[in-house]
């Protein structure tokens, strides 16, 4: 009888597409550092052929609209040094984000409308590798104080039939240590310009990604996009900071999170006008009075919600 499968063997690959669909072949080098993973690696609907006959009994189905869905988060940090992409910057780019790289600076994610990305994924389970091609997704990036800064990923891609062989060697040499969400190592966190005390954050991409699956057009398109931001903070006098007015009076906020003090290891998030949602509750931490905040982050010409900065 064969070994059981480990789940916890895995090696994930991830790897840009130069044309939809085609399978660029991963290697090692382009492996994905990854927690929690999770995979669906049938989706679909099941259609039953409903034929009239003269007795009972279950029918036939055809299985339709096959994809896979992949779920795994990478920590945030950059790659180590200033104007080089990150390991887990593929995966942005195939969640609708422009990639631009400034040498020996900065690179620079935001929101695109046009021309998404994709990216084939290699995913092995022990020794069973399910190839994921024209894979699209969206991503939730989250800072919570006292845990590493994440983003979670889910990925979208086009079913194909598992098969059996040898995992490849991962070479996470590119993945760097994160960094905890701390007041030394996440020095600056402010909503219209006024510092406030973090307990947690998420952006939220809200990417709407479906399957378009018709005669002569398979593939995971980005049709949409609603992004959200949740942020959890020490409340402040009114005087200081009306969350209430500001919500009325649907007056813009920018926001500003930098996390990491290192060259190569800094990630900025700036979002220029952010729209405050109505505070429907208040929380009691440890006694102390804390607001759940909710913004929209607002285009203001268009492609430029928010930016996401590595230097």
């Amino acid at each position: 009888m064969a070994e059981p499968i480990k789940w916890r063997k895995k090696v994930i690959l991830a790897k840009m597409e130069g044309t939809y669909g085609t399978d660029p072949t991963p290697a090692g080098a382009n492996a994905m550092l990854m927690t929690d993973v999770s995979l669906s690696p049938m989706e679909g609907e099941d259609v039953s052929r409903e034929l009239e006959r003269p007795y009972l009994g279950a029918q036939s189905q055809f299985k339709v609209g096959l994809r896979a869905v992949f779920n795994g988060s990478t920590e945030l940090v950059g790659s180590g040094a200033a104007g080089t992409a990150p390991a887990w910057g593929v995966l942005a780019r195939a969640c609708g984000l422009a990639e631009v790289v400034t040498p020996d600076t900065s690179v620079v994610y935001s929101p695109v409308t046009d021309d998404h990305e994709s990216v084939t994924l290699y995913v092995w389970i022990d020794e069973t590798l399910h190839k994921i091609v024209g894979c699209r997704g969206t991503a939730q990036m989250s800072v919570n104080a006292q845990g590493v800064p994440v983003i979670r990923w889910s990925l979208t891609g086009l079913f194909a039939n598992p098969t059996e062989l040898a995992q490849a060697v991962p070479d996470f040499t590119a993945w760097q240590a994160p960094k905890v969400a701390t007041t030394a190592n996440t020095p600056v966190f402010t909503l219209g310009g006024q510092a406030f005390v973090m307990r947690s954050f998420e952006l939220d991409l809200g990417n709407d990604v479906q399957p378009r699956l018709l005669i002569g057009r398979e593939e995971i398109r980005i049709v949409d996009r609603a992004e959200q931001i949740t942020a959890t903070v020490e409340a402040l006098p009114l005087t200081t900071f009306d969350p209430f007015a500001l919500a009325v009076a649907q007056t813009p906020q920018a926001l500003a999170l930098t996390h990491g003090t290192v060259a190569g290891r800094i990630v900025a998030l700036a979002a220029p006008a952010c729209e405050l949602a109505r505070l429907t509750g208040y929380e009691n931490q440890q006694d102390t009075l804390e607001w759940p905040l909710r913004l929209t982050p607002l285009p203001v010409d268009g492609n430029d919600q928010f930016t996401l900065t590595l230097t």
